[in-house]
């Protein structure tokens, strides 16, 4: 039995104002960006039938992205982080409003819709890096373990039931899902609104310069840790990724409907939240380098099985323990990386972290469309997995270091002269 302490620390998290108020307008705009995605999939795939466009949403909204986040982490470190992410859920919104008035006419082009994920792609550039930094902000450090882990429990809860209402949604058409989508996101704009403050971030205010911007890819550089950790991510993500194809898996597969396309979708937000959920009631306090490949390596394994399965339940199987697998990847990256960097360039490291994030979503999607116009559906989805399982077998000798980690890093302190002029990763 928990002893009244512990309860009351575990408490502590849901009696922060700021704390509940950020997470609840995160799950809530999470949740109408995931029932969007699910329209906009089934959308252009119900137009075009290609597997190469369902490839082209993601390279839409990558590309601003690619550009437009180190300059965002920049903004993240010198404004405040609060009124960054407002901005961007408005913009956000007005992409579904633009999405909503495309569904009343008769699309016969995608290319509205490519249009409008490029503004998209811009508004998520300088909100992830804002989003990284800011929990650490408004929750004390002996609670940040376990913020991290309730953000991700809830983020994914979120990411279970989106999907869901947005493939049922969808049998009304594009259009009540793009309606819902945007009143979703009003709200969640209104609950941001809501947050007083936050505790001040360290803020270096020294000139806006390139040089600034490009000091988080210097930090990362500088850290074996943090590069190998981020880097997993990327590539294992990149090429293992599948969730692109789902909508020309359920209809061409599976032979499903926009409800079973829901469904598959949610598999993978089914897993996270659940193992999420348990990290948090049992986080990993030994060995986090082995659990960390170790959630990589069940990615790709349950990657090649999905490509292996023509049975609904048996992808939905396949897909959360993709979710799984990846959520204790993430868990572990995202600690280690936010530990590891000092506040004052927190903003930056989180732009460059989210590059790398963005590229093996976004960019990922784009490979697997491409992969699949070029080998078939099934193979292409075979191929990642075994690709994913290639690079963690790879990564795990490249950066020792992040493989053999025991423990968890102590907070970092502030950045020294030299953290700019450190060697590559593997010097001494």
């Amino acid at each position: 039995m928990a002893s009244p302490a512990v309860d009351d620390g575990k408490l502590a998290l849901f009696r922060n104002p700021n704390f509940t108020r950020y997470l609840a307008a995160r799950i809530i705009a999470t949740l109408g960006v995931q029932m969007q995605s699910v329209a906009i999939g089934w959308q252009v795939y119900q137009v075009t039938g290609e597997l190469f466009d369902l490839g082209l949403i993601g390279l839409a909204q990558f590309a601003p992205f690619v550009v437009l986040v180190l300059p965002a982490g920049e903004m993240a470190d010198r404004y405040d982080r609060k009124r960054i992410i407002t901005a961007c859920l408005v913009l956000q919104l007005v992409c579904s409003l633009f999405l909503l008035g495309f569904s009343f006419s008769t699309l016969a082009a995608v290319w509205p819709i490519f249009a409008t994920l490029t503004l998209f792609g811009a508004a998520r550039a300088f909100m992830m890096p804002a989003s990284q930094a800011i929990l650490i902000n408004i929750v004390p450090p002996e609670s940040f373990g376990r913020a991290v882990a309730l953000n991700s429990s809830m983020f994914h809860m979120a990411v279970i039931v989106g999907p869901v209402f947005g493939g049922f949604l969808y049998l009304g058409g594009p259009r009540l899902v793009y309606g819902v989508v945007a009143v979703l996101l009003v709200v969640s704009i209104g609950l941001m609104l809501l947050i007083q403050s936050t505790s001040a971030p360290a803020r270096d205010l020294a000139p806006a310069s390139l040089a600034r911007v490009l000091e988080g890819l210097r930090f990362v550089w500088s850290r074996p840790v943090v590069l190998g950790a981020i880097s997993l991510d990327l590539f294992a993500v990149l090429l293992g990724g599948a969730v692109a194809l789902l909508p020309a898996y359920a209809h061409d597969v599976l032979q499903a409907d926009s409800t079973g396309l829901g469904l598959l979708r949610a598999a993978p937000g089914a897993g996270a939240a659940l193992t999420s959920l348990a990290l948090a009631a049992w986080p990993p306090k030994r060995g986090v380098g082995i659990w960390m490949f170790g959630g990589v390596a069940v990615f790709g394994v349950a990657t090649v099985w999905l490509g292996q399965t023509r049975s609904l339940p048996f992808a939905m199987a396949a897909l959360f323990l993709t979710g799984a697998g990846d959520m204790v990847s993430v868990y572990v990256r995202h600690i280690l990386v936010q530990l590891e960097t000092p506040d004052s360039i927190r903003g930056r490291v989180s732009a460059v972290n989210a590059v790398f994030i963005g590229a093996s979503n976004e960019l990922g999607e784009f490979e697997s469309g491409l992969m699949a116009a070029w080998l078939g559906l099934l193979p292409a989805i075979v191929t990642g997995g075994l690709a994913t399982i290639a690079v963690t077998l790879i990564w795990a000798w490249r950066f020792p270091s992040l493989s053999r980690m025991d423990r968890f890093p102590e907070l970092a302190s502030e950045p020294t002269a030299a953290v700019t002029e450190a060697p590559a990763p593997g010097a001494s």
